[in-house]
């Protein structure tokens, strides 16, 4: 097996791909060379190119190439010369087959590593090109961009088999203009479009495992009414979740943004849910306002648990551990993560994807401490890793939130 040709810029061992329940992850892929460092400083297109052709290269490992991928999710830095539109016609492009994957791309303010203007996270199924259930919802290009792109249409979700990916939303119209500026309000015309790009896969949201979401807030009334807005369209037991502050969106003026992943499946001609298995240990928190997510699930071999955030244990009172301590709250973080895996008979050396969000002052040594923090935790080397650091999370007491994938 040949080995990729790129790692992070980061000195402990870790792993750019890994396969779970069918599917294959790769994490924060950037324009990295085989030594780690940015190949294109400075270029956000160039160093775009790259971090695709280094997911495709990670892929490779797992057997699989970009074109299988089902979802691709990218970190961007903004106002470098390319748009959200800008973005989403150089992936269409790259991966240069029709359907292309649901694509999500998110304007961040930092990036984890000196140079880096992008990362670039795939999940991928192999062979589902060759299905004979594929399915997918598009929409049309705005006329403005149409020009950018060599299909009409842009993939808003995507069925593989079983697998389906719906991309991040927002309440924008399609001419970039957004109705309200009330972000319950927003919330509930995101929520709207998924549902119907979920109906047009043949699916609902109940058949959704993950549900990531971001919000503009720094404080817990900021999140909760839009949180409760979320919660009101899933009923017990629904997906796990992540929802985290975000700094930048696309366009100006949308304050929530929701994306999803998921499982329905096919008998004789009709969708059926499919069950999943649970894990909740009861040291594991719990939200401080009713919501029906879980925290962690098994589906088809692949573990999926919620973002997982320092709230003391075995509550629903929101408190704090370790308040304002990144490095502490990552170790604490991830021992929830075991907590969940343990349930499920799995271990941290079966995680095969990590999404980290964590507080930062945007210096790569922040993201050293933080990432020898998070491996500290796991035997072995690191899984393949998404890190997003952050200028606050939601409060400035909580400074992390960390998720992930296992093999179970």
């Amino acid at each position: 097996m040949t080995a990729p040709v790129w790692r992070l810029p980061y000195g402990r061992p870790h792993e750019v791909s890994g396969a779970a329940g069918g599917l294959a992850f790769v994490g924060g892929a950037g324009d990295f060379d085989a030594a780690g460092a940015v190949r294109h400083p400075g270029d956000l297109r160039a160093q775009l190119a790259g971090a695709l052709d280094n997911v495709d290269a990670a892929l490779a490992v797992e057997g699989a190439t970009l074109a299988d991928a089902v979802r691709v999710k990218l970190f961007h830095a903004p106002d470098r010369g390319m748009d959200e539109w800008d973005i989403l016609a150089a992936v269409h492009a790259r991966v240069g087959s029709q359907p292309a994957p649901a694509v999500t791309a998110n304007p961040v303010p930092m990036q984890p590593f000196e140079g880096q203007l992008v990362q670039v996270q795939t999940i991928a199924r192999k062979g589902w090109r060759r299905d004979r259930d594929a399915r997918v919802v598009g929409e049309p290009v705005p006329e403005a961009r149409a020009g950018l792109f060599a299909a009409p249409r842009i993939t808003r979700g995507l069925r593989a088999g079983e697998f389906f990916s719906v991309s991040g939303r927002t309440a924008a119209r399609a001419d970039g203009s957004v109705p309200t500026g009330d972000g319950i309000e927003q919330t509930h015309i995101a929520m709207g479009r998924l549902g119907e790009t979920l109906a047009g896969l043949g699916a609902g949201f109940q058949d959704v495992i993950k549900k990531e979401g971001y919000y503009f807030g720094s404080t817990l009334d900021q999140w909760a009414g839009m949180a409760a807005a979320r919660a009101g369209y899933f009923r017990e037991p629904a997906a796990v979740a992540t929802v985290v502050p975000c700094h930048r969106l696309y366009p100006e003026g949308a304050l929530t943004k929701v994306e999803l992943l998921g499982y329905r499946e096919e008998r004789n001609g009709f969708d059926k849910y499919i069950p999943r298995e649970d894990s909740w240990p009861k040291r594991v928190w719990d939200w401080p306002i009713p919501v029906p997510y879980r925290q962690g699930s098994r589906l088809r071999g692949a573990i999926w648990t919620g973002g997982q955030v320092p709230f003391e244990p075995g509550a629903n009172r929101g408190r704090v551990v370790y308040p304002g301590d990144p490095t502490r709250q990552a170790r604490f973080t991830m021992g929830y993560i075991d907590d969940i895996l343990r349930g499920f008979g799995a271990v941290s050396s079966d995680l095969k994807l990590l999404v980290c969000h964590f507080a930062s002052d945007g210096s790569p040594a922040a993201t050293g401490r933080f990432l020898d923090a998070v491996a500290a935790c796991v035997a072995g080397p690191l899984p393949p890793v998404t890190c997003v650091p952050q200028p606050h999370m939601h409060n400035d007491e909580m400074t992390v939130e960390i998720w992930g994938i296992a093999k179970g």
